[in-house]
């Protein structure tokens, strides 16, 4: 490498960095609110399905964002994508910090969900645009991260500090306002190119020679993405109910070690093949479930870890084997409605089975609910496991010409422009 390409990198770097953070600090941001759900439930007796649509805004919102604005960094920059929407994600933390009534929330959700929307794709591509090498293994961990840091923080300040459901809110906008302002000292990673009013036109598609393949991970993506819109609404109020403790401390130390389980089976299996990962997550995440809900019958603690650590890296193996098998099908003009619908399945099974667990809860009651729903999870994720085990490659759709094996193994650059875009 000549020195001027080593300078060049090295002036890169901090926008790296600044990256990698920002994005942390949204995703810490999103899981923030999940421990403090028991406390709002207690201060303005809202049910289950009340809590389950303040987290459905979110997702909903979220799935809305990415697909107007989720390329529009492409055209008009990073940084401008960057700066509004951690500004906008800074406008969600005051809006939590200020809430006094269920609708409040409601609209902090909805504008954080348009704020991370908005703001992962452009910081992923950042990512990607200054460190080729790491970027997919940072646009792939440090959401996770970000999750189980929020949620532990969150639950450590609502134990141990003053103003439980303001302080925390308070400490995560000043630290986006921080970034955002820091990011508009950086320089542009990106080439400005016409075409931005067209990005902003939705587009779902799926190539041929990824249908088959959409068709075999869908079962488990669906389990992976129900099982985590479960444990970031519901389960800590499940914890204290089937626990008896009143600490917050608690669930969110069972929903960070979900989190943090899931970054670190992304982390150690990166270089695994997809098809092995996702036979593992699914199974995983099946075993996880299973020993979990026996936790919460027996009104066990030392079951409930566990059983979320198992399930923590169902998730994590479960989310990279899916986005590692279908994402690398698609040719560059093909790429983004294969996200675009991709995404659009995930945020779904996100969303929409939080709020019928939260409408079930009201008939039969939280626990048998999550039982129900477990049980549910246990039968997705063990049919994408039999999936996973068929002989024929993955990617074997109509059409289809290579399989995701063969695809991970050619150039370099093109997987990590794919997997980056998988981020978004």
């Amino acid at each position: 490498m000549s020195s001027t390409s080593v300078q060049h990198a090295v002036t890169r770097q901090p926008m790296t960095v600044l990256a990698s953070a920002t994005l942390g600090t949204l995703l810490a941001g999103s899981s923030v609110p999940t421990p403090l759900y028991h406390l709002y439930q207690q201060l303005w007796h809202l049910s289950p399905l009340t809590l389950t649509t303040i987290f459905a805004a979110y997702a909903l919102s979220l799935i809305v964002s990415l697909l107007l604005v989720g390329s529009l960094s492409d055209h008009v920059g990073r940084r401008p994508v960057i700066f509004c929407s951690v500004l906008l994600g800074v406008v969600a933390m005051l809006l939590f910090a200020t809430a006094t009534s269920a609708a409040v929330l409601v609209a902090a959700r909805v504008v954080q969900g348009l704020s991370t929307g908005a703001a992962i794709g452009a910081l992923g591509a950042a990512i990607l645009d200054t460190d080729r090498r790491h970027g997919p293994m940072i646009n792939s961990v440090a959401p996770f991260l970000g999750l189980g840091v929020g949620a532990f923080g969150s639950a450590v300040l609502a134990t141990y500090a003053p103003a439980p459901t303001h302080l925390v809110y308070l400490v995560v906008g000043g630290v986006l306002l921080l970034e955002a302002i820091l990011v508009l000292a950086q320089d542009e990673t990106a080439e400005i190119r016409p075409g931005a009013m067209a990005s902003l036109w939705p587009h779902l598609a799926v190539p041929p020679q990824a249908r088959g393949t959409l068709l075999l991970i869908t079962p488990g993506n669906i389990a992976v993405w129900a099982l985590s819109g479960f444990y970031f609404s519901l389960m800590p109020s499940l914890v204290q109910s089937a626990t008896g403790t009143s600490s917050p401390l608690v669930g969110g130390i069972v929903v960070a070690t979900l989190a943090l389980s899931a970054a670190g089976a992304v982390l150690g299996m990166r270089t695994w093949p997809p098809r092995r990962v996702l036979a593992i997550g699914t199974a995983a995440l099946a075993i996880g479930v299973a020993v979990t809900l026996g936790g919460v019958h027996l009104r066990s603690v030392a079951l409930l870890l566990p059983g979320t650590m198992i399930a923590g890296i169902g998730l994590g193996c479960g989310f990279s084997g899916a986005a590692r098998s279908l994402l690398p099908l698609a040719e560059p003009d093909e790429r983004a409605g294969l996200l675009s619908t991709f995404y659009a399945q995930s945020y779904l099974s996100f969303s929409l089975p939080a709020i019928a667990i939260g409408t079930l809860a009201r008939h039969i009651g939280l626990a048998d609910a999550s039982y129900l729903y477990g049980a549910v999870v246990i039968l997705l994720a063990s049919m994408s496991f039999v999936g996973s085990l068929r002989k024929t490659p993955l990617g074997t759709g109509t059409g289809a010409a290579i399989s995701s094996v063969q695809v991970t193994q050619t150039a370099e650059v093109r997987q990590a422009v794919q997997e980056v875009r998988g981020a978004r």
